[in-house]
């Protein structure tokens, strides 16, 4: 297997002589062949090709490749944004009168699908603590549920994932371990080697790195057997909507197989070719954008665990940090550039404070070479109750800081001078 900081930069695309040596953007709803049983061969699976870009495109195609590759899953799944990715993985094995297990510790915007949208639905969601026992989190599964949710590390509570526990529980009730891994990438974690079936993205964040293209991703792992449980009904019998096709048949890619022909047939939340092509060309630096964030980040973690104005500091690289053997095992070459920390003096203190940064912004936004900021109780979050805030470990004080790609002494330095100014 190829080095993974070369799969970011030769993966998923390969010319033949004389086609582009760079990926190009193929901005194209439609495409065009000879013979009608080619077309009828493509919507029967028997061969690969483009028929519709609400399906399949090209360049699209590339930016699943590489990812797919990248985390050594089976087949990559591309949409129009990273809720996107994680509403068409659910919708993919769940419905009305089912379930789903996830974290506590996860993206406010995942925690409100879970918990307000997707029960209109009837689907309905339990959520346990990260840190509770397997046993406990075990009592949440029954019959009816679906999927196991988690994310490497929580945005915006720096919670790292701990995939021995998830995947003991998954692979004992033989339900599907779905996993976000945004905010560290296969380049420093890979899920399915630790036991997840199914790793989600917003390509918007460390993907793309700059800021510039909207996205997201589901990665098969092509790990789950659905033959081996009665747990996915839809897997075991014909889709009659997609010529009598059971998704079982088809082994190691049933689950993308199916969330592409049917779940992206009629939800069409696909990724923009465009898009693509961007997010395509940010992984190239991806490996070493990676390595930078995270050394920046362990910089800033040891300069604020030491500062008299700061109350707490939340990140893995911290040798007092709870979960700095967690991710030790399952992130050992760095752990991304995202931490949360508190100021002393509440939300009043941390508001003047991110006022204060010249070089740091304040966006809603994280994971690109910029550093910025954000105060998620008031802005990403702000839908929770303060119970759900509570519950979930968002304090009031608490800033969500993404530490960029700039220089370490510049980032410090302007996080000095703000907080002179309190």
């Amino acid at each position: 297997m190829k080095k993974l900081d070369t799969i970011c930069v030769q993966g998923g695309y390969k010319p033949k002589s004389g086609e582009p040596r760079v990926v190009p953007i193929v901005q194209s709803t439609t495409y065009y062949y000879e013979k009608a049983g080619e077309m009828a061969d493509l919507f029967d699976l028997k061969s690969e090709g483009y028929f519709y870009t609400r399906l399949a495109n090209p360049t699209v195609d590339a930016f699943e490749k590489k990812l797919t590759e990248l985390d050594g899953g089976v087949l990559g799944i591309a949409t129009a944004s990273g809720m996107s990715a994680t509403l068409l993985a659910i919708l993919n094995i769940a419905g009305a009168g089912d379930n789903i297990v996830a974290s506590r510790a996860i993206y406010g915007g995942s925690y409100n699908l879970f918990s307000v949208t997707l029960p209109k639905y009837g689907i309905q969601c339990r959520f346990f603590d990260p840190d509770d026992s397997q046993e406990d989190i075990e009592k949440l599964v029954d019959d009816k549920t679906r999927a196991i949710f988690a994310e490497t590390i929580a945005n915006p509570t720096i919670v790292v994932l701990d995939f021995e526990k998830l995947s003991n529980i998954a692979k004992k009730h033989k339900v599907l371990f779905m996993v976000d891994n945004t905010l560290v990438t296969p380049v420093l974690c890979r899920p399915l080697d630790f036991g997840a079936n199914i790793v989600i993205y917003s390509s918007s964040k460390y993907l793309d790195g700059h800021a510039v293209a909207l996205g997201g991703c589901i990665v098969d792992g092509g790990n789950f057997d659905f033959t081996a449980t009665n747990r996915y009904e839809e897997f075991l019998k014909p889709d009659e909507s997609y010529h009598g096709l059971v998704y079982a048949s088809l082994g190691k890619t049933a689950f993308g197989v199916k969330c592409r022909v049917q779940m992206m047939r009629d939800l069409g939340a696909i990724m923009s070719p465009e898009n693509a092509f961007l997010t395509n060309l940010g992984m190239e630096t991806l490996a070493l954008r990676m390595e930078r964030h995270s050394e920046n980040a362990r910089k800033v973690a040891e300069y604020l665990s030491k500062h008299p104005k700061v109350e707490w500091i939340l990140h893995p690289s911290l040798e007092e940090n709870k979960y700095y053997d967690l991710a030790n095992k399952y992130m050992p070459k760095g752990q991304g550039g995202m931490m949360s920390f508190g100021v002393k003096g509440g939300s009043e203190k941390a508001s003047k404070f991110m006022e204060a940064l010249k070089m740091i912004a304040i966006v809603t936004h994280v994971a690109d070479s910029r550093s910025c900021v954000l105060h998620p109780a008031s802005t990403t979050h702000r839908q929770l109750s303060s119970a759900d805030l509570e519950a979930i470990g968002i304090k009031d004080n608490l800033i969500r800081l993404s530490v960029g790609i700039e220089n370490a002494d510049d980032i410090i330095e302007d996080i000095e001078q703000a907080l002179a100014q309190i």
